[in-house]
């Protein structure tokens, strides 16, 4: 006796379903890629910022590589500077949002500091 071999696959519809979520997630990372890009622009300035000595230089080196690197999200006038012991320390937070769909969207919230 044969017995029929059933076959296995991914039908139309599946192929459709897995092609639309992989194309929403390929927007999405297109949109989310740039603002880590971004962040890491501020993490090199935030540490060239840190060889400052007074709040104003600090400000000022952070603003002109703000401007070379294109960061608009945040600028030297929002940084938090301090001290620990004798080296200068410079924090920044800041959101992203990324607009999904109606109501719905993605916050990103990055910070850091010099070391």
């Amino acid at each position: 006796m044969k017995t029929k071999k059933r076959q296995q696959g991914l039908t139309f519809f599946g192929l459709l379903v897995v092609g639309i979520l992989l194309a929403l997630a390929g927007v999405v990372a297109a949109q989310v890629v740039p603002t880590y890009i971004e962040y890491l622009a501020v993490q090199k300035a935030v540490k060239q910022a840190s060889t400052g000595t007074t709040v104003a230089e600090v400000r000022s080196i952070f603003d002109k590589a703000a401007q070379i690197d294109d960061i608009r999200t945040i600028s030297g006038k929002d940084l938090e500077i301090g001290k620990e012991g004798d080296r200068v320390v410079v924090s920044f937070s800041y959101d992203r949002e990324i607009h999904l769909t109606g109501p719905a969207y993605l916050v990103m919230r990055y910070e850091g500091r010099s070391r």
